[in-house]
């Protein structure tokens, strides 16, 4: 199972384990592209029109002064073009924007997490997400580069800015208001763009979806619910509730849905931590799991073997369910509107 990089959040040793989160772990080596030329595979000037439902979206023309997730000033001569990307919930924002990136990091791990909107050919892949490849990156000749950071400090930024490019700096996550924090982050990458009618369209969107997602399991009985990813440590299956301030909780309560971890969370991502035994906690809860296959990591084959697994209610009552592959837990509006979606599904069905 894929894990999200939470090293601020959750400190040295649970870095370790929390490590890629965010996708496939950043243990992959560089990719070697070549940095004498810019990459001339994507054309920025058609500004994402190849997207499905692109063809007619206005850009904003003029100047761009904007404030980032961390206060710092970015300027810009005109909304950027050649965007790259380097985590995956704002390569997903991007390109529902409309705007193809010239660079992503790790564009195989996105394929497989990410379904919510496709990659389309011909992006430069410049490497893990922790680590790219910054010759990789600056030969693709981004006018601006979106990253995602966890403090004002963070080491990326001043590295990246060291070379005269502009960036942008967003907040993967805030516990406090985990779908406020998507919007937030979507909606300042689409300032940068200059696609702000479109954000206002996507955003309307997703409410409605929501309003709707809602309406349809107001009539589902059995309210409580936990979902969960994991993964195998040392032979062992080490569990990962979104609790209280994830995304995936939030957008299962704001359905009309109760989330039953109580557990301890981090203050990012309201993500907690816990073995089978743990999951006793959670009572008869419906449980929802990542669908995404990880051929390095099968969970699930192990929670089988279980006799606590396989003895708690959700187990026992087939109400332990699978999402649908590629929907991203961490990702933007698009992302957000598959997870109603799945809930909604696999309550109704």
């Amino acid at each position: 199972m894929q894990r999200r990089d939470l090293a601020t959040a959750l400190g040295a040793v649970a870095f370790t384990l929390f490590l890629g989160a965010c996708g496939t772990s950043d243990s992959e080596t560089e990719t070697d592209a070549s940095a004498e030329t810019p990459s001339q595979d994507v054309d920025s000037t058609s500004q994402g029109a190849e997207l499905e439902g692109c063809a007619d979206v206005e850009t904003s023309t003029g100047p761009v002064s904007l404030t980032d997730s961390y206060g710092r000033e970015v300027e810009l001569d005109a909304p950027a073009e050649r965007v790259a990307v380097l985590e995956w919930q704002q390569t997903e924002d991007v390109l529902t924007l409309c705007v193809t990136p010239v660079a992503v990091a790790d564009t195989d791990g996105y394929s497989l997490w990410n379904s919510a909107v496709e990659l389309p050919d011909g992006v430069e892949d410049v490497g893990g997400r922790s680590e790219p490849n910054l010759d990789a990156l600056y030969a693709a000749d981004p006018d601006l580069i979106i990253v995602e950071a966890y403090t004002p400090d963070d080491e990326i930024i001043a590295t990246l800015e060291s070379r005269g490019v502009p960036v942008l700096a967003t907040k993967g996550a805030d516990a406090a208001d985990p779908v406020g924090s998507m919007l937030g982050t979507f909606e300042l990458i689409a300032e940068a763009v200059g696609r702000e009618d479109r954000a206002a369209e996507v955003r309307a969107e997703f409410e409605a979806h929501l309003a709707e997602g809602k309406a349809a399991v107001a009539d589902v009985e059995q309210r409580d619910f936990v979902y969960l990813d994991g993964w195998i440590q040392g032979g062992n299956v080490a569990l990962r509730p979104f609790g209280q301030g994830s995304l995936m909780g939030e957008l299962g309560e704001a359905l009309g849905l109760r989330n039953a971890w109580t557990g301890e969370v981090d203050e990012a991502y309201g993500l907690g931590q816990t073995d089978i035994e743990g999951m006793l906690e959670v009572g008869d809860a419906t449980i929802f799991y990542t669908g995404t296959e990880d051929p390095d990591n099968d969970v699930v084959a192990e929670l089988q073997k279980n006799g606590i697994w396989n003895g708690l209610p959700a187990v026992a009552e087939d109400r332990a369910h699978a999402f649908p592959p590629g929907v991203w837990t961490f990702g933007g509006p698009r992302s957000a509107m598959q997870v109603i979606d799945a809930y909604v599904d696999i309550l109704t069905s």
